[in-house]
């Protein structure tokens, strides 16, 4: 790894310490370097006193541990060589030898004194060596990290350029299909259906796009007043609760949509759907779209994880001051000993053994959400009883059951 230029100056001010105050009239600081042919390493001149061809030359007649024109290192002594008049002392720390320091006095021999003087100089190179290689290799690293960024940056950018094109394409084709389908057509709920998925995926890319937008990450960087600043996440603006919204809210009206979709997916999957929704359940205080994010984030896990002649329940009702959601399903069920971790970014336990894919952020996306707007989520697997919407009937056995509860907007 090459030396960075204020190390040189550090060995050229201590070089000159050793000429002013000390009247050495030699000295000469090597570092090694490895070979790349061999696992031996060589010894190269980085700073010198006098003028570096005159110091070099003078110094390939010292009682150097190797050759003058190429010392190996394997050949050099712990302890430093001693003659009267010159000292040859390693630069060494944790036993790892990084380079020699060679000085020389012509007029007289070094005291006991000025020999550890000169050895503590040679200690102090060693942990400047070592430092400005760490910084080196640290500046390296950092490099390559940002490398790295800009290339991922450089794929989701076209990613998502990509998306763009067929995501219009879809809405298009669903604003055609309302308008062809007549008001009494079952198929029309299917298209109103693709037309409002298309429109959030829509905000959900917009969204995205800005939240890996290294322009903005660069203001932030060099705007002091600017950090801390969310970057937007999905939904909006969610990241502290200062940032999130709360206003009155219908959850039929957020969930019925829902249903909708998930009733399509069921019908092709061979899942059975049944709902329990009041026409007239209390509003609730919360934001739209973080309640819509963590009901379909639901709802989308019991589709997933129930395998085909399985049962998904929706229920919602009102108990105390809160309005509860129910999400059960006939699934596979969640482990014992992934419960307690199952609301963790990127966990997800068993299933990272399965085939289903996933991120393991959905259900820690949904807490943080409805911690923020003072509600509270629960899971239970096996599936808990007051989920089950046919009460007469013995639930199975297996399955998972999520609730959620949200308060209830006060009079």
């Amino acid at each position: 790894m090459p030396t960075s230029s204020e190390f040189i100056e550090l060995c050229r001010s201590q070089i000159a310490l050793l000429t002013q105050a000390m009247g050495a009239s030699l000295s000469v600081i090597y570092l090694t370097e490895e070979l790349v042919e061999s696992s031996q390493a060589r010894l190269m001149p980085i700073a010198a006193y006098p003028d570096n061809a005159v110091a070099l030359e003078r110094s390939s007649r010292l009682a150097l541990p190797a050759a003058a024109d190429s010392p190996e290192i394997d050949a050099i002594p712990a302890t430093g060589i001693t003659q009267p008049r010159q000292l040859v002392l390693p630069l060494i720390h944790e036993e790892l030898v990084f380079g020699l320091l060679v000085t020389e006095r012509d007029d007289r021999p070094w005291t006991t004194w000025e020999r550890s003087q000169v050895e503590r100089i040679a200690d102090t190179l060693s942990l400047a060596c070592v430092m400005d290689q760490r910084a080196q290799w640290l500046d390296q690293s950092q490099q390559q990290h940002r490398s790295r960024q800009s290339q991922q940056h450089d794929v989701l950018d076209n990613l998502l350029h990509q998306l763009k094109s067929p995501l219009t394409a879809l809405r298009t084709f669903g604003k055609l299909l309302v308008k062809k389908l007549q008001a009494g057509d079952p198929n029309r709920e299917i298209a109103g259906s693709i037309l409002r998925e298309s429109d959030r995926l829509q905000e959900l890319l917009q969204q995205f796009d800005e939240a890996i937008d290294l322009d903005s990450v660069d203001v932030l960087a060099e705007d002091a007043s600017l950090v801390g600043r969310p970057i937007p996440l999905l939904p909006a603006g969610v990241l502290t609760t200062s940032n999130l919204e709360l206003m009155p809210c219908s959850v039929s009206e957020i969930l019925l949509p829902l249903i909708e979709t998930a009733e399509a997916i069921a019908q092709e999957k061979g899942l059975l759907i049944k709902t329990e929704i009041p026409n007239f359940l209390p509003l609730v205080s919360a934001n739209p779209g973080a309640v819509r994010e963590v009901l379909s984030n639901l709802i989308d896990n019991a589709l997933k994880y129930t395998p085909s002649g399985g049962e998904v329940h929706i229920r919602a009702r009102e108990h105390g001051d809160r309005v509860r959601i129910w999400i059960t399903d006939t699934g596979y069920g969640i482990p014992p000993e992934d419960l307690e971790r199952l609301f963790e970014r990127h966990y997800r336990g068993a299933q990272a053994k399965g085939d289903i894919p996933g991120t393991g952020l959905g259900l820690a996306i949904a807490r943080r959400l409805i911690e923020q707007m003072h509600g509270s989520i629960q899971v239970f697997s096996p599936l808990k009883n007051e989920g089950w919407i046919t009460e007469d009937d013995q639930p199975p056995k297996q399955g998972t059951s999520f609730l959620v509860e949200l308060l209830m907007v006060k009079a």
